[in-house]
Formats: C-alpha cells, sequence, structure tokens
C-alpha cells in the first residue's frame, strides 16, 4: 500500500478529558486527515490496558485480577483447559472466523473514546482520509504482568506468546472496525520497551524476539486491510524497526530526534520501501507552551538536513513524513494539550507547504 503522508498530522492517543465528545472536537480540529481515536485516561483504571486490550485473557480465566493487579494464573490445575479453549479461539481467527474475532474486541465500558470515534465517523467522517487507532505492546505489558512465581511474564515463553497473540487478534478486530468506515486504518503499536534491547540489566531480551513478536501483530493490521506503526518515545536502535515488516516509526522527535542520525543507512532503506517517519516534534510537556509553529518546524528542519546530510534525499524525507505530538497528553491538563494539538496542526501546515 503506498502512503506518502507528506506531513499529515495525526495525534498518539490518548486525551486529558472524561467527555469522548471533548477529545473528538480537539482531534477533528486539528487532525482531520488523520483524526485518531481517543484513550481517556482520567476516566478512571478500567482505560488501562489490561482492561482494554487484554480482555481476552481475563475471559478465559489465564489472567486473573487480584487486588488492583492483574496475574497469570498458570498455576491453577484448570490452565491446560483454559489455553486449549484460548487457543481454539486464537486459531479460528488465524482461519478468519470473525465471529471468533469478537473475543478480542474493545470492551465498551473500557473505551467510550473508541466507541464515540466510531460514531461520530459513521455520521461524518469529514476530511478524513485515514483512521488511526492503537493498543499497547507485547513489550511494554508483558514487562508488566507476573505470574504466581513473581516471574515477569516477558521471560515466561508460553506467557508472552499469550499477550502476543492477544494484541494480534485485537489489533486485527481494531483495524477491521476502522476500515468498516471506508477508510484506510492506521494502527500504532505504543512500544516504549524496546528501549531496553541492549541494556545490560535485559542482556536476554534479543533483536529476534522483539522483531518477531511485533511483526506477529503488524500481520494481522497488514491482513485487516490497515497500516501498521510504532510508537516509541526514547532513544532506541531504530535499526530494529527498520528491518520489521513496518509502515511508520513514530518518535519523540523533539527530545530524541538526534538519536535517528547513526541509523541513517537503514532509515534510507525504510523509506526508500514506502516507510514513514513520523516525527513527533511537539513536546508533550510544559516546555510547549515555550514553543511556536516557527521554532518547531526549524527544528523539523534540522533534524531533516542531518539526515540528508547523511545521504537520504531532501524530497525522500519530506514526501513519507507524518507530523504529531512527542506522545500522548492524556496525564497534562486540558489547556495543555488543546495548546499541543493546534502547535500540531500549524507544524503539519508549514511542513506540507513543503518549506525547506
Amino acid at each position: 500500500m503506498t502512503f506518502s503522508p507528506g506531513g499529515l498530522a495525526t495525534g498518539i492517543g490518548s486525551l486529558p478529558f472524561t467527555d469522548p465528545g471533548q477529545a473528538l472536537l480537539l482531534i477533528k480540529e486539528n487532525m482531520p486527515e488523520i483524526p485518531h481515536w481517543p484513550q481517556l485516561p482520567r476516566r478512571g483504571k478500567v482505560e488501562g490496558f489490561v482492561y482494554q486490550f487484554l480482555q481476552p485473557l481475563v475471559h478465559f480465566n489465564l489472567l486473573v485480577m487480584e487486588e488492583e493487579r492483574a496475574v497469570f494464573d498458570d498455576e491453577n490445575p484448570s490452565w491446560p483447559e483454559r489455553l486449549a479453549d484460548f487457543y481454539t479461539a486464537y486459531l479460528a481467527v488465524e482461519e478468519g472466523d470473525f465471529a471468533a474475532l469478537e473475543y478480542f474486541a474493545l470492551p465498551r465500558q473500557a473505551a467510550a473514546g473508541f466507541y464515540a470515534f466510531l460514531e461520530e465517523m459513521a455520521t461524518d467522517t469529514g476530511g478524513a482520509l485515514y483512521l488511526k487507532g492503537h493498543l499497547a505492546g507485547p513489550l511494554t505489558i508483558a514487562f508488566q504482568l507476573k505470574n504466581r512465581r513473581g516471574r515477569l511474564a516477558y521471560y515466561e515463553e508460553q506467557l508472552r506468546d499469550l499477550v502476543v497473540k492477544t494484541l494480534a487478534a485485537h489489533a486485527c478486530w481494531q483495524a477491521r472496525a476502522l476500515a468498516a468506515l471506508n477508510r484506510t486504518p492506521i494502527i500504532f503499536v505504543d512500544e516504549p520497551a524496546v528501549s531496553v534491547y541492549g541494556q545490560s540489566s535485559y542482556i536476554t531480551v534479543t533483536r529476534e524476539m522483539i522483531k518477531s513478536d511485533l511483526n506477529t501483530i503488524f500481520q494481522f493490521i497488514h491482513r485487516a486491510g490497515g497500516l501498521a506503526g510504532v510508537h516509541s518515545c526514547d532513544a532506541i536502535d531504530w535499526s530494529i524497526l527498520c528491518e520489521c515488516d513496518l509502515d511508520i516509526i513514530n518518535l519523540d522527535a523533539y527530545n530524541f530526534g538526534s538519536s535517528l542520525k547513526i541509523y541513517a543507512r537503514e532509515l534510507r532503506g525504510f523509506l526508500e520501501n514506502g516507510g514513514v517517519i513520523a516525527w513527533g516534534i511537539v513536546p508533550t510537556s510544559e516546555k510547549a507552551f515555550e514553543e511556536d509553529d516557527a521554532s518547531l518546524l526549524e527544528l523539523w528542519q534540522t533534524l531533516v538536513r542531518e539526515l540528508a546530510g547523511r545521504g537520504i534525499p531532501l524530497e525522500l524525507l519530506h514526501r513519507q513524513s507524518l507530523i504529531t505530538p512527542a506522545c500522548g497528553t492524556g496525564l497534562l491538563e486540558p489547556e495543555l494539550a488543546g495548546h499541543i494539538y493546534r502547535l500540531t496542526r500549524r507544524v503539519s501546515e508549514r511542513v506540507r507547504r513543503g518549506v525547506f
């Protein structure tokens, strides 16, 4: 699928509202071509990743809630039967059984922003060219969940497989739900935990493990007709993502844009193969009040020229760029979030004019 956004704008996911209508208004005003559904963490813990993305594991009693935390119940005598039930549902999805895919849907009570977004877009897509969704990534989730022995799920092969397959099937469901609105879906996997690769405390985490887990999810997004992206808000080894079956790399370019430079060769190949860099050029902190569209455009131009100086054509960089906030805004004050979204729109408008 050819995707050359040329500086269009979109958001990451979360916004600091409890009313989905407020969030949707801000999104549609500032990101009309690629609106996203809003995650609303201020509505409470139900908007967290366990409730939104891992309900199939809860449904099959593989993941249980105990005193505000989720635990893999892998020492329960019924664990083998529960595993069999889960994998039966997952394999049905793999074989194209869309009824089984409903096991992996977002629960209505845990994703008010998603269902409000669907209803809004079904009534009026406005100028939307694409519709963006998102989900938490497998490393990020599996480093927060443990089993009965206190082992992190990521280091237990079976538990990691459950997390990956749950997220893959969910990503397929989400992409299909958005595609039903007759727009190409874009699904970002929010995966800041890629940054653990190469750290001495995580020497058993290999690039092949990371790539395999992510590619499983990307495969399901592509099967549903969507574009797959990864959002990571740190200075990571970007070559890992360049080697994945991935369409969009999204980074906190405001703080970590220079980290791309040493991967210019890999990035050039990624872009030449149709990949896109989503530049999180608008800071998601109080620093946003110190910036304007001119200063942020200048920063973006500096980063682009640095990559051009390392062999990536300017025209290619411009054509294969998105503009986004650096991260989600769900924990910020509404006034600041609104300012960030308006800045994102204005920077995008200037980038789209092709000014270098």
